[in-house]
């Protein structure tokens, strides 16, 4: 198991897999949080502590809510806007510990502009 922490510890997220990839992203609000991501479907991500406490910020075209802790701020993940069993989500691998990620592949999306990697 991969625990992901946010820094006061109120939001703790497990996943049993290490992702195949890390995404840094350039958009303006991943550029501004300084979060990598990693990809899982919802039902891959377990909740250990803080579910249902995050404060969502939805912007832009009001595809995906992002995630934050309320008491230290830490943007812990992003879910779609629309739900579903399925839905893809993200976990911000800046909060899991790095040797847990050691040598993952880390992928640069230019989502300022093209919305392709660039790798």
């Amino acid at each position: 198991m991969i625990e992901a922490s946010c820094h006061c510890g109120a939001v703790k997220m497990q996943v049993s897999e290490r992702p195949e990839s890390i995404t840094s992203c350039n958009c303006s609000l991943c550029r501004r949080n300084g979060a990598q991501w990693a990809y899982y479907v919802q039902e891959q991500v377990v909740f250990v502590a803080g579910k249902g406490q995050t404060v969502a910020y939805v912007q832009g075209d009001r595809t995906l809510e992002m995630h934050h802790c309320p008491t230290c701020g830490c943007v812990t993940h992003w879910e779609s806007v629309k739900k579903g069993a399925a839905e893809r989500m993200a976990v911000n691998t800046r909060l899991m510990d790095p040797a847990d990620i050691a040598g993952v592949r880390v992928r640069h999306l230019d989502g300022a502009d093209t919305w392709t990697y660039t790798d």
